[in-house]
């Protein structure tokens, strides 16, 4: 059979062999779901890949044919991207596995140009951190017979492209399977079975609730990143520059994860808008409450606030997710990278 990844902003790529397909994408993630699950667990590493996109540019398609599956760590032999085309729907003719890895607002376009090519029993799934919006922009466009599963690998930094994936990414992660009443269970399984190849651990959270979840826990906190950086970006020089210069942990880590892809972000907070407003509202209302306690000099009232906070703190801990993923060689970055 064939995987095929489409991958940043409609790119796609395939890959064959004998046995099994060896699917890449363009982009971080999908490289590293190649990688993990098939390169590793499953092909031989000598698949032919392709990369297909409509919207790249040949910088990055060139980097599909450069970055290697595998990473020079652990798989220095492992094939790199052997073609290039802007064809989705050539992309994914005869695959069995789909695996959508753009900007989710890219998505509805390739569900339709794809559409026509896939074969009965194919399974789409797809990598984005919103999932409603993504049900209701891919599933329309799919034939009867193609089953589709969405997914979400909560692991990440701010790092995008291709040649910022490592070999990692997905180990002792989370990854949500959002599939509605009804999607075959069989193909809810096979998807399952792949991340599993990749490390990750298998969550099953109904749509609607995952993108409440991840409104509060990733989506509003990459939007509180991009306000206070873009409000010391529009400092007076001089204090923009002692800013910089003095930048103590909270603010870096504000940095990072205002480094993040902003095609990605944009498309994200467009798609899951309800679930942010909601609890940008909730925010605003307890961002209100604070300037009361501080202008009142209430110091038992923030106290007992920063008590009860730090107590949600012990509990990420406990649970393992303190850490972010890093590549091997490099030294841990703060808590707050860039997962989505």
């Amino acid at each position: 059979g064939r995987r095929v990844l489409a991958g940043d902003n409609g790119r796609a790529a395939a890959g064959r062999n004998d046995h099994v397909a060896a699917p890449l994408m363009l982009g971080r993630t999908g490289r590293e779901l190649h990688r993990a699950a098939l390169v590793r667990a499953v092909a031989d590493g000598d698949g032919h890949v392709a990369a297909a996109g409509t919207r790249r540019s040949r910088t990055q398609r060139n980097a599909a044919r450069r970055v290697r599956l595998g990473g020079p760590r652990v798989h220095a032999h492992a094939p790199a991207a052997a073609s290039a085309t802007d064809d989705v729907a050539d992309a994914v003719r005869d695959a069995d596995l789909i695996v959508l890895c753009t900007p989710i607002g890219a998505y509805g376009a390739i569900a339709k140009q794809m559409s026509a090519s896939l074969k009965p029993g194919a399974i789409v799934t797809d990598v984005g951190s919103v999932k409603r919006s993504v049900i209701d922009a891919v599933a329309p466009h799919l034939p009867v017979g193609v089953h589709f599963v969405p997914s979400h690998p909560i692991a990440g930094t701010e790092n995008s492209g291709p040649e910022a994936g490592f070999d990692s990414l997905f180990e002792d992660r989370w990854l949500v399977l959002t599939p509605e009443s009804g999607t075959d269970e069989v193909a809810v399984e096979q998807v399952a079975e792949l991340w599993r190849r990749t490390g990750s651990k298998i969550e099953r959270m109904d749509p609607d609730h995952h993108d409440q979840v991840l409104a509060i826990t990733s989506h509003v906190p990459h939007l509180i990143a991009y306000t206070i950086v873009g409000t010391a970006t529009d400092l007076e020089d001089r204090l923009k520059s002692e800013v910089v210069k003095f930048a103590a942990s909270g603010f870096r880590d504000f940095t990072r994860i205002a480094a993040s892809d902003p095609v990605m972000w944009r498309d994200i907070f467009l798609n899951n808008k309800d679930a942010v407003l909601e609890m940008l509202g909730r925010l605003t209302e307890d961002l209100s409450g604070l300037q009361r306690a501080i202008r009142d000099g209430d110091g038992d009232g923030l106290e007992a606030l920063f008590a009860r906070t730090r107590e949600i703190r012990r509990s990420v801990i406990e649970a393992g997710q303190h850490i972010p993923p890093t590549p091997p060689d490099e030294a841990p970055p703060g808590d707050e990278a860039s997962d989505n």
